[in-house]
């Protein structure tokens, strides 16, 4: 199976995206379409998705006649943008002289003219999609209902109202689609970062995506970092601000690695690539924020079964309210009112369309800070999270050990330096730049053996040496004095079987780590540390930042374990890490989060990826997803409770069809402004 994205040109309604939906997972040569609203995606599974595009185009157009499905970007809404507005103005006109008039003149009837020409300038598309729908046979379709409820309206005599009903409803929706389009384009022009072309030290310019690792790029003043790469001439300031929402500039210079989409502020930068555009940050941000929308949440695809139900159930009402009623001795007039009034709240758009709009506006506010969400059941699951658990190195500290004691004399030193030497872990890295502070060059080991949360067991100059925890010299039977006074990593060291001397390796604790644990605490979640790292060193780092539980020397598989306890304990526990040995719990966690600088196989395990790699980052991915979760169920609430109340109201005598309309249109537009206000959060400090 094959998966490719699509746009849907001209979709307006999120019902009637869902519907289509609905339809293309009918097929069977689909085996998945997931189309995102506030994206205007179609993300297609199936053995030949091009192939299937005209029969797909074909049925969207069943529900919606103007749609087209294309590869390439979305075409401005023309219909919202150039048609909609003159049409609501005409008719707003048509409908304010309607109402003058009927007061100069009430004997003549130049108002009915007038209300009949506005409804006919407003609800003219309406009616045609109407007309056209019916033919399919598609009676529960909302332009059907409100062309029926304002048609009854004027066979009632209440044409103001059939009119303003009218006018109202297209107000609304128009409203609706500048706002969402406002939101989607926000976000996704703060996402897209990405350059067309690139200025290369050669002087000549080329298209960003053919440039490769290594080649030299020029960086102006004012302009953006292209690619990921590494200064190699030149010092100046870099707004970091777009990509981690970091306000204060960051100063860099030569051998300090950048990050594209930040901004060079004041001098000439030369850089090496050292990443492709399509694994450069701003292409990760720019996809991630698309393939996150279209992971919908439990309470997205809650919502769409329900409206599935809500507009059959709600036209089953009118029906009933206009008939009965009647047949029983009720007045007709006062029964046939409220029953339009019904029609008119029947269609679930407020609840299709805000929700998934919630999510999307929760991606857009966390990629805005340096914070990339999966999809959109990673952020309800996050906002559930009553415990995280951190991994030490890279998470709480910044990982940049360097050797703080030494207890082995400079021949020790070096068999340590050879067989340290050729590992990327951070710990050898320190030993091995020590060493060559010594005036020692690593020798090359005759044979080497990683023993994964142990350390290492090479032979050097025909001698055997192990460079480890306690847990690997008690595997090679090596005994180990008693230890005391440690305030670090202690890499114990023996030579051909005995032990040789330790070294001491110190971390540097993160600047927002104390009061990122203050923070989770705050809000009710109780923070653990995981590592692999010695007793003493990691009680020393949770000490300082103030971290009460902590489980130290764990491998990999200890962790699953420890996170199953806590999981027991709590329900729902997050697990951040940077770590290749970190994948495993990663994946195992409720939520599993991973800091932007760690081992790919760690972020790819992830449901949420933390690019400041900042420990500040992971409480405010908290509150974004809380305030998300928040947001998304007052919008279920407050559109299922006006709509609600309305009704209740109208079989009371108390409502109208203006009250109709503003639990239609009106509670959209509210739970749309209500959405969007996510993307205008303030960072919590």
């Amino acid at each position: 199976m094959v998966e490719k994205i699509y746009t849907l040109q001209n979709l307006c309604c999120a019902n009637c995206a869902a519907k289509i939906e609905e339809k293309m997972n009918a097929l069977p040569e689909v085996e998945k379409a997931v189309i995102v609203f506030p994206t205007r995606q179609l993300r297609l599974t199936a053995k030949d998705p091009d192939a299937l595009l005209p029969k797909l185009e074909q049925l969207a157009r069943t529900v919606e006649p103007e749609v087209t499905i294309s590869s390439g970007a979305e075409d401005p809404p023309k219909e919202t943008e150039e048609y909609s507005l003159p049409e609501i103005l005409a008719g707003a006109g048509l409908f304010a002289a309607g109402l003058v008039t009927q007061q100069l003149l009430p004997q003549i009837p130049v108002a009915l003219i007038l209300y009949l020409a506005g409804w006919l300038v407003l609800g003219r598309k309406v009616l045609i999609a109407a007309v056209t729908n019916l033919f399919r046979g598609r009676v529960l379709d909302e332009n059907f209902l409100m062309s029926l409820a304002t048609v009854g309206a004027f066979f009632i005599g209440e044409y103001p109202e059939a009119v303003g009903v009218m006018l109202f409803y297209r107000l609304g929706e128009y409203l609706e689609h500048r706002a969402v389009a406002r939101s989607r384009s926000r976000i996704m022009e703060a996402a897209d970062l990405r350059p067309e072309t690139v200025h290369l030290a050669s002087g000549e310019e080329v298209p960003a995506e053919s440039v490769r690792p290594g080649t030299l790029l020029v960086v102006r003043p004012g302009d953006r970092i292209p690619l990921d790469g590494r200064v190699v001439a030149g010092r100046s300031r870099i707004d970091t601000s777009s990509i981690t929402g970091e306000p204060v500039p960051v100063s860099v210079g030569p051998g300090d690695s950048v990050t594209s989409g930040c901004v060079n502020t004041e001098s000439l930068l030369t850089v090496r690539a050292e990443k492709a555009l399509s694994e450069s940050m701003v292409t990760r941000i720019l996809n991630s924020v698309e393939n996150a929308a279209a992971g919908k949440p439990k309470i997205d695809r809650f919502i769409t079964r329900f409206s599935r139900v809500y507009t059959p159930v709600v036209v089953a009402v009118a029906l009933a309210v206009a008939v009965v009623p009647p047949l029983m001795g009720g007045d007709w007039h006062y029964w046939t009112y409220t029953a339009l009034s019904f029609l008119v709240m029947s269609c679930p758009c407020a609840l299709v369309l805000s929700i998934p709009l919630s999510f999307f506006c929760g991606i857009g506010a966390g990629s805005r800070r340096g914070i990339l969400f999966k999809d959109g059941l990673a952020m309800e699951a996050l906002a559930k999270v009553k415990a995280v658990a951190l991994d030490k190195t890279g998470t709480v500290t910044r990982g940049d050990f360097s050797v703080t004691r030494v207890a082995l004399d400079k021949e020790i030193l070096s068999l340590c330096a050879a067989a340290e030497h050729r590992s990327s872990h951070p710990v050898a890295v320190s030993i091995t730049q020590y060493a060559q502070k010594q005036g020692i060059k690593p020798e090359e080991p005759e044979k080497l053996e990683e023993i994964p949360g142990r350390g290492v067991l090479a032979w050097v100059k025909g001698r055997e040496v192990l460079c480890g925890n306690e847990e690997l010299m008690q595997r090679y039977a090596v005994t180990v004095p008693k230890q005391s006074g440690e305030n670090g990593t202690r890499v114990l060291v023996a030579v051909d079987g005995s032990y040789a001397g330790f070294l001491e390796i110190s971390d540097t604790v993160k600047t927002g780590a104390s009061s990122a644990v203050a923070r989770l605490e705050q809000s009710g979640i109780a923070v653990t540390m995981i590592t692999g790292d010695g007793e003493a060193a990691a009680q020393t780092v949770a000490a300082q930042v103030g971290i009460d539980r902590v489980y130290a020397g764990q491998l990999p598989d200890q962790k699953l374990q420890i996170l199953r306890k806590l999981r027991a304990e709590y329900q729902s526990v997050m697990f951040v890490g940077d770590g290749i040995n970190d994948a495993p719990v990663l994946a195992g966690a409720d939520v599993g989060g991973a800091m932007g600088t760690g081992a790919d196989a760690a972020i790819e395990a992830a449901d949420v990826v933390f690019l400041t790699a900042e420990a500040e980052a992971i409480p405010e991915a908290v509150d974004i997803a809380r305030q998300t979760q928040r947001i998304s169920r007052q919008n279920v609430i407050f559109a299922l409770g006006i709509k609600g109340l309305v009704m209740l109201l109208g079989l009371l005598g108390h409502a109208s069809l203006w009250a109709a309309v503003f639990a239609d249109s009106g509670v959209a537009l509210l739970c749309v402004a209500n959405a969007v206000r996510l993307l205008y959060r303030k960072r919590k400090m």
